[in-house]
């Protein structure tokens, strides 16, 4: 195989041109293989298999700077860069990344995971070169539902300031983000490819011009500023751009010359360049082709028979939120549901089924969807914004600012909280609790289980301040929820479990989310009394005075960052309280957990049953001598 022989983008550019049609070929299948073995992105690197080889072939890389944005689709790149014996490792613990990481890699430039920054990376890479007086360029290869986000404007915004800036964007347009791509932006990009509108716009002026011709002047104008509104440069060359295309992102015999002209254009002082790339995800594979959103992150699959109904009957937390959403909108008709482009992934494909008037995808713009929220709470409507924890980051200055301040009732359905595996620290969900609890007016809830999750979005939903409920990605304890609409009490904790041991030796535990059950495990093994607190904020604090001053060790547990979390809360409250009992923290340490397996990466941190009763037993072990 010649792919065999690619072991650097050194041996990439030694081939001939002719060859390359197949080595795109032979990388495809083996991004599939690979792919179906570990589990991964496979859509959008199947896209982008012959935008890499192209890219490689043609810049001085890693000399020219390539940054991938969000960097799912980077496969094909990490393969013909060095990795493609270590793929087998993918996502996998100490193995590669799901997406570029500097520490992997000198040709990965620039981490990501997060959508949108690629344009603002490079361009910051590209005047770094010019400041320090270094001939190479940079690259953003960016999508088009990344266009939807307001940053990479921000930065093309910049950008155009510079006339001689070494700046090269690529703009992979696959016309399929995760969901499907919304906003008048992407309607209007939609509409370039294919001319449709200019060539009536034109035919419609040369009938006026026919029947009246002493309107041709007036025809003309109207013709130059049609084509000025429907021209696919006009809003990037309005920049300070150089627009190029669209071109076909398979064709390597368009790809190149382009690549190389305007990686020309870009050292000889042309300024900011655009190249509009038209791809399709799942290339080359007629499963992914079909349904590049089932196939856009699979686990393990066989190539030859694809993705197979999983037999799992199991709830996941998702599809809890999703059923919840849907009742609680047959009951209250002011809910609304807002997503920054996760209608799949946070479950609302059924509520825009059956809601499609009170469904709202806003695009990847997580803080506009946070302030957009706001002001339908303002006008009397109760929004639901469902959100990956890893994501509401990218939206605090809208949560305080918008939110909280004026104490709107808007409830945040975060998603993907705690550790989420192979996606690795990009997409963690590891901070929810630190940046939420310190917010005045915002209520924190930790359901334990599924059925608990219902319940707690309904609580969440009848306050009238913002309030934020936090569950992890996949299934819990298996909890059936109820059919109803149920509230807890607000704030309140319950003890699920007592301890029998004599004065002097009395263990409580209490657990923040699912860590419960592992904590029930590890109360029966220690006799050790378990509280699930439910509440993060506001803290149930009668309760934890009344565990605290009746036990002698206390342990708090979450799966969420110690510092500031949960337990943090606790230890506030104790002191306030004036009670001085040790306490273990137990939680996600002050560092970031990369990718791996789930179940592994919770025992390596110690948030397992064996790791509970070991940190335990070490912390206290005077609790444990009988």
């Amino acid at each position: 195989m010649m792919l065999n022989t690619i072991n650097d983008p050194a041996d990439l550019r030694k081939l001939e041109r002719e060859a390359l049609p197949a080595l795109a070929d032979e990388l495809r299948q083996f991004v599939i293989d690979s792919v179906s073995k570990t589990g991964g992105h496979l859509s959008s690197n199947l896209g982008t298999v012959e935008l890499s080889i192209a890219l490689h072939y043609v810049f001085d890389t890693p000399r020219d700077r390539i940054v991938w944005d969000v960097g799912h689709q980077s496969y094909p790149h990490k393969i013909l860069t060095g990795r493609r014996e270590r793929m087998s490792t993918l996502r996998q613990f100490n193995g590669l990344s799901g997406f570029p990481r500097r520490a992997e890699s000198e040709y990965d430039t620039f981490g990501t995971g997060h959508s949108s920054t690629s344009i603002s990376a490079a361009m910051g890479m590209a005047r770094a070169a010019q400041t320090k007086g270094e001939k190479r360029v940079a690259v953003a290869v960016i999508g088009d539902g990344a266009m939807s986000a307001g940053m990479p404007f921000e930065a093309m915004n910049n950008a155009g300031v510079y006339d001689d800036l070494p700046l090269i964007v690529i703009l992979n347009d696959n016309d399929m983000s995760i969901s499907p791509a919304v906003g008048a932006l992407n309607r209007y990009l939609a509409r370039l490819l294919s001319g449709n509108i200019y060539s009536a716009t034109k035919k419609g002026i040369d009938s006026v011009l026919s029947i009246a011709p002493p309107l041709r002047e007036f025809a003309k104008r109207l013709e130059d500023h049609a084509k000025g509104m429907v021209s696919p440069s006009t809003i990037f060359q309005e920049f300070g751009f150089n627009y190029f295309g669209p071109i076909d992102g398979h064709d390597l015999d368009a790809l190149l010359p382009m690549l190389q002209n305007v990686r020309r254009l870009a050292l000889e002082g042309g300024g900011p360049q655009f190249l509009h790339v038209v791809t399709r995800k799942g290339q080359g594979y007629m499963l992914a082709e079909a349904d590049p959103v089932l196939y856009h992150g699979p686990g393990k699959f066989n190539p030859s028979e694809g993705i197979q109904k999983a037999s799992n009957t199991k709830q996941t937390f998702t599809q809890v939120f999703g059923e919840w959403l849907c009742d609680m909108a047959h009951a209250d008709p002011l809910l609304v549901g807002i997503t920054p482009a996760m209608r799949e992934g946070s479950g609302l494909v059924e509520f825009e089924k059956r809601y499609p008037d009170r469904y709202y995808d806003v695009g990847i713009a997580e803080q506009h969807a946070v302030t957009f929220a706001a002001g339908m709470a303002c006008e009397g409507m109760k929004p639901v914004v469902a959100i990956y924890s890893t994501f509401l980051q990218r939206a605090y200055d809208q949560l305080i600012h918008d939110v909280a301040i004026q104490d709107l009732p808007v409830v945040f359905a975060l998603d993907r909280a705690g550790l989420v595996g192979a996606d690795g620290a990009t997409h963690a969900g590891a901070y929810d609790i630190p940046f939420l609890r310190c917010i005045p007016n915002m209520l924190v809830m930790t359901p334990a289980d599924e059925s608990e999750c219902r319940d707690l979005l309904t609580t969440a939903y009848r306050q009238p301040h913002p309030s934020a409920v936090r569950y992890p990605r996949g299934s819990g304890a298996g909890v059936k929820p109820s059919a109803e609409l149920r509230s807890l009490p607000l704030g309140k904790g319950e003890i699920r479990r007592e301890s029998t041991a004599v004065a002097g030796k009395r263990l409580a535990i209490f657990a923040f989310g699912t860590l419960l059950y592992p904590a029930l495990d590890v109360g029966e093994l220690l006799n050790a009394t378990v509280v699930n607190m439910r509440f993060v904020k506001p803290l149930d604090v009668d309760l934890l005075k009344a565990v605290a001053t009746s036990h002698d060790y206390l342990v708090t547990i979450e799966d969420g960052a110690i510092m500031g979390g949960a337990g943090s809360a606790c230890l506030e409250a104790l002191i306030q309280l004036n009670i001085n009992k040790p306490v273990l923290q137990l939680g996600l340490k002050d560092e970031f957990i990369e990718h791996g397996d789930y179940n592994l990466l919770m025992s390596r941190c110690g948030l397992d049953a064996d790791g509970i009763k070991t940190s335990i037993a070490t912390r206290f072990p005077a609790a444990l001598q009988s």
